[in-house]
């Protein structure tokens, strides 16, 4: 997201004041605002080319620009079918189905590079341009519209609100502009809102019926959909996992600790805020605009090892990290922690979009501890990413040695057939240790460093494709819970002898979900581990669960089959 900084810092002070007053008053109401509008036409050329924009345009209430809007707008310029469609994909990158500020600037110098002549591709925002020669974009047809708008806002607008007067630009907040007004769930102007409608009418009252909050994960809000991209770290301690965060915002974080000791012993949430400061675990747990209410069900001795750390940074406005204890080994990882490790860092891998296994070649044995943690990410093999780190410490004969036992080591843990990859590099300030590695091997660093980093930068953009992978694998994971509910349930005597049914019940569960994987013709790896459900399931009274209703069962069903990819194509790229 560099690159949309860029062409930010790259427009004029006058095409920035036209963009951004475009955007803040376009986010307080159309009607409000004209008449002041109206009155800046004649000052310049480029409030006049905003006014042009700003009257054509139908913005949304939380000052955002649909996909049905722009395509009306960024017809007038006269470009190609072909053209647009390269804007859209362009401005809109990652796939939400809308233009905020940052894009639509973006959009609209692409759209003046194009009447310049320039090829519009993914690598325009790259190129070498000479932007102080670009011209504003051109948006033919304009001027009648804006007469037909003045007209009718004029005869429309109750004389009861009187005369608008102007209003004093928030000139400090047109980098994130913000809407008090609330979304309603039948405005749907993107593919998140879609997916919170959907969460709250369809698949929200199968969770809350059969309880998988208290089974599976806590029950989703606002913030678990609007949450930037997170990335979590893990590995035994001192194989580098804060040293990476660091080298990556090339900076500490409030809280940072570095050492060849066990240095992290929290769980900590690096995130942006507007100044540096860490938020203690209690709180952050309590803070509606934060996704981190669902770690509350860990207790109290988690929270007080989990904290937040903030501090103003470009690339936290696009990715949050999140920094672990080292995971134990030895003598040590019989001294059991006060809170389920394990759990939270299931947790934390549904609601990541990349994992981090961090290795040190000196540390190649993997722990019954960090086994167990590996086994808990089950489910987000996708998400996985390993890198041998301070691999400059080693020359290259015991380096090919190291990455050999590394396989091995990771394939009787993984259970997989498929080899995972492997980055090798030394992700931290200092210069690559030559003497060790050679020539050779400072190229391979470079090149295995630069493919990490360009799966991490991948990230944001993928953020929206992520968020409705894990939407439908919830859904996916809700109803095999209901059917497993329900069928106990239907287990159950009607009067006599429940305790010893529940006890045959919960001891013979591996067979019972057999039986519904056979009667519904369910895939088995969708289902959820047998000894962690049998565990939560020992304080339930079964007889007390709902029995199924196909009703709910078959709104998820239609959500999944028809209303999940209705959305996508709603918002997909409005000129394909």
């Amino acid at each position: 997201m560099k690159a949309v900084s860029d062409w930010i810092d790259s427009c004029s002070k006058e095409q920035l004041t036209t963009y951004q007053e475009w955007f803040i008053l376009a986010d307080s109401g159309f009607t409000a605002s004209l008449p002041f509008i109206l009155q800046l036409q004649s000052h310049s050329d480029a409030t006049h080319s905003f006014s042009l924009f700003f009257s054509n345009l139908i913005v949304d209430g939380d000052g955002r620009i649909s996909g049905n809007d722009a395509t009306k707008f960024f017809a007038l310029s006269n470009l190609s079918r072909s053209q647009l469609k390269q804007v859209w994909a362009i401005a809109d990158a990652k796939r939400q189905g809308f233009l905020g500020f940052q894009e639509f600037v973006i959009a609209m110098q692409l759209v003046a590079l194009a009447q310049a002549g320039y090829d519009i591709n993914s690598d325009i925002l790259k190129a070498e341009i000479d932007k102080e020669n670009i011209k504003s974009p051109v948006m033919k047809g304009l001027d009648g519209l804006i007469d037909q708008t003045k007209s009718l806002t004029l005869h429309s607008q109750p004389e009861a609100f009187g005369t608008a007067q102007p209003q004093p630009l928030p000139r400090n907040s047109w980098a994130a502009p913000k809407s008090v007004k609330k979304l309603p769930l039948n405005a749907v102007t993107s593919i998140i809102d879609g997916l919170k409608r959907l969460y709250v009418e369809k698949l929200k009252p199968l969770e809350v019926t059969y309880q998988f909050n208290d089974f599976v994960s806590p029950l989703l809000t606002d913030s678990d959909f609007d949450a930037k991209p997170m990335v979590m770290l893990l590995g035994q301690y001192s194989t580098g996992k804060t040293t990476f965060i660091k080298h990556m915002l090339r900076c500490n974080y409030p809280g940072a600790h570095i050492g060849p000791e066990p240095t992290t012993d929290r769980f900590v949430v690096v995130m942006s805020g507007s100044d540096e400061r860490s938020i203690p675990g209690n709180t952050v747990a309590v803070d509606a605009g934060m996704p981190f209410s669902g770690l509350t069900t860990f207790g109290g001795s988690f929270l007080s090892k989990f904290q937040c750390s903030q501090l103003p940074h470009p690339l936290l406005d696009e990715i949050t990290f999140v920094d672990t204890p080292g995971v134990l080994s030895g003598e040590k990882q019989r001294t059991q922690r006060s809170y389920d490790f394990t759990g939270v860092i299931s947790w934390f891998a549904a609601k990541c979009d990349l994992i981090l296994l961090l290795f040190d070649p000196h540390k190649l044995d993997i722990s019954d501890e960090f086994k167990r943690v590996i086994g808990s990410l089950h489910g987000h093999d996708d998400k996985i990413r390993v890198v041998l780190n301070k691999a400059d410490q080693i020359d290259t004969q015991q380096l090919m040695r190291v990455y050999g036992a590394l396989m091995w080591s990771l394939g009787k843990v993984l259970n997989t057939p498929e080899v995972m990859r492997v980055y090798i590099g030394s992700f931290n300030d200092k210069p690559i240790n030559e003497g060790f590695v050679g020539p050779l091997g400072q190229e391979l660093f470079e090149k295995e460093q630069n493919d990490l980093l360009a799966d991490l930068v991948d990230i944001p953009r993928k953020a929206c494709d992520s968020r409705i992978n894990e939407f439908v694998k919830r859904a996916r994971s809700a109803k095999i819970h209901a059917y497993l509910i329900s069928h106990l349930r239907n287990e159950m005597p009607a009067m006599m002898g429940k305790a010893k049914a529940q006890q045959r019940l919960i001891e013979n569960l591996e067979d019972e979900f057999k039986k519904v994987q056979r009667q519904f013709h369910l895939p088995a790896g969708d289902f959820p581990d047998v000894e962690h459900f049998r565990e939560i399931l020992s304080s339930y009274s079964i007889d007390k669960f709902e029995k199924l209703k196909p009703k709910m069962i078959q709104a998820v069903d239609d959500m999944l089959g028809y209303e999940i990819p209705e959305l996508l194509k709603k918002f997909r790229n409005p000129y394909d």
